[in-house]
């Protein structure tokens, strides 16, 4: 186990990432006292200006962690229960058997059976998960488009289940987020964006981190490059987007530098108890949108290579942008990485992701990041 950094080294894969074809990324990686942050490539492509560590950017499903604490903080409170139906809660948005069969420990780990709906919100990807079928049409098309929670909440809700409530492997699922934002709301008489940005997001005294209040993102950032598996040819910039497709499950934007302050107190018992904690980090089988089947816990995942201590934390995409943070069991080694394109990997002919470059490019980044 690493016990200091080595800049060298990761100055090195930092760069080997950019070279590997990802136009920007930034990063911090921390070990007790020691930071190191680091950037390579550019933030657009067209005029060269280059990416710096301390830029803003979308971070996508890491937002999770963030509603799961939330609501975690209000099962502590009374609340809400987190093994209670969340019909008792949302009887409209979840009705009947389903509503009463599936709680909301199931929707915080996935396991509720409720299918993803933004294949049913962009038509030219109704087809997903089968790749070669799909078309990128839809992200211009929504570009701007101010969609309704409760409408994609029943996209999801009146979609076939892809399982039993409870059943495992659970599927990933922003229904199940959605719905913990209603329930959010229902409970604390608040947005959902206001509550935790009060509750968490000030409460760990993160100064660059929020919601977005439209289509932009604030403050110094980067261009956001989409590909589609390569049918988007040059990769489009998808930084100016309408984030109502997914809302407070996956719209947070944030620094590296606050990612690991957040999850650096999340894990030391500052943002929820102990016992919430432990709660967050019991796990069940889920399969991911990539169709890979991980452990999941309620808005937290492991990350291990054999032989090595586990590092808990989130990644998350949006069109464009990716983010990966990730801390220590004991919380002394963390590691935050920002990239600027998303679904570089082109379809083979049987539809599959083929290996990319940046793939073996980045994983060796993250293993320098986090075992040094």
């Amino acid at each position: 186990m690493s016990n200091s950094l080595d800049p060298a080294a990761l100055d090195a894969a930092i760069e080997n990432v950019h070279r590997a074809g990802m136009p920007g990324l930034f990063a911090e990686v921390r070990d007790g006292d020691q930071v190191w942050r680091g950037a390579a490539g550019v933030a657009d492509v067209a005029t060269g200006r280059p990416v710096t560590a301390d830029m803003r950017h979308r971070v996508g499903s890491i937002t999770k962690t963030f509603t799961a604490a939330a609501v975690l903080q209000q099962v502590e409170a009374g609340r809400i229960g987190l093994d209670t139906p969340i019909g008792r809660y949302l009887p409209k948005l979840v009705p009947g058997e389903r509503g009463d069969a599936i709680t909301v420990r199931m929707l915080i780990n996935h396991s509720s059976g409720l299918a993803e709906y933004f294949p049913y919100a962009y038509p030219s990807l109704k087809a997903f998960p089968a790749l070669a079928d799909t078309g990128p049409e839809s992200l211009d098309d929504h570009r701007f488009t101010r969609f309704d929670p409760a409408e994609l909440i029943e996209m999801g809700v009146t979609a076939p289940a892809v399982g039993a409530p409870g059943g495992t492997p659970g599927l990933y699922s922003n229904t199940n987020y959605l719905l913990l934002v209603q329930l959010l709301e229902q409970v604390t008489g608040t947005t959902a964006e206001q509550h935790i940005t009060k509750n968490v997001i000030e409460r760990a005294g993160l100064q660059d981190t929020g919601f977005p209040a439209g289509p932009y993102v604030d403050g110094p950032h980067s261009h956001m490059y989409e590909a589609w598996f390569g049918m988007i040819d040059p990769p489009r910039d998808y930084s100016v987007y309408d984030m109502s497709w997914v809302g407070p499950s996956a719209s947070l934007i944030s620094t590296v530098a606050d990612l690991n302050r957040f999850y650096g107190l999340l894990l030391a018992g500052e943002i929820v108890s102990p016992s919430s904690l432990e709660q967050m980090q019991r796990t069940v089988p889920v399969v991911t949108q990539e169709g890979k089947t991980g452990d999941y816990g309620l808005g937290l995942y492991p990350m291990e290579a054999p032989g090595q201590v586990a590092f808990w934390g989130h990644g998350g995409t949006v069109w464009g942008a990716g983010a990966l943070a990730m801390i220590r069991a004991d919380g002394k080694r963390q590691m935050a990485v920002a990239v600027n394109l998303q679904r570089w990997n082109r379809l083979d002919s049987s539809g599959k992701p083929q290996p990319h470059p940046i793939d073996e490019a980045l994983a060796t980044l993250h293993r320098v990041a986090m075992y040094g």
